[in-house]
């Protein structure tokens, strides 16, 4: 409890200082071996298995979530022998560095943009360009035609 002057007591102060040093120390202890735990053991297997694949095949998920699974749990279960939160700040960097060299040229839903195929987008054409002919000529037609407008 504080006191009125809204200090720590001395003894819960030291308990205070105690575990922030602890946990300093953890996450001082786990930012350089995590990170390189990760690199030697994590992503070597990612990039034998993406070196594996063709290169057109990066963006499909269906080619690519079991390796990407894998690199995910081998992150955490290193991060789980070694003491050290998961998910925290080195693993956002590692995953962004992948992406950025794996999977930079994917589309967001993972799927490569295509048109649709003609039989698909011939109606999206045709039908809107007819209608306007359609409208157009009815106008011209109408306007000729003035007997019967009051």
């Amino acid at each position: 409890m504080m006191g009125n002057s809204g200090v720590l007591p001395a003894g819960r102060h030291t308990a205070l200082c105690v575990i922030l040093a602890t946990l300093s120390a953890v996450a001082m202890a786990c930012s350089s071996y995590y990170e390189n735990a990760i690199k030697e053991f994590c992503l070597a297997k990612f990039k034998e298995d993406m070196e594996a694949l063709d290169q057109g095949h990066w963006c499909s998920w269906e080619d690519t979530v079991e390796s990407y699974g894998e690199l995910t749990n081998c992150t955490y279960l290193v991060a789980l022998k070694m003491n050290c939160f998961w998910p925290n700040r080195l693993v956002d960097e590692f995953f962004i560095g992948v992406h950025q060299h794996y999977f930079h040229n994917c589309s967001p839903t993972g799927r490569l943009p295509h048109d649709p195929p003609n039989r698909i987008l011939g109606p999206f054409i045709i039908v809107p360009v007819v209608v306007t002919l359609l409208m157009t000529a009815l106008v011209v037609w109408r306007s000729k035609r003035s007997e019967g407008i009051v």
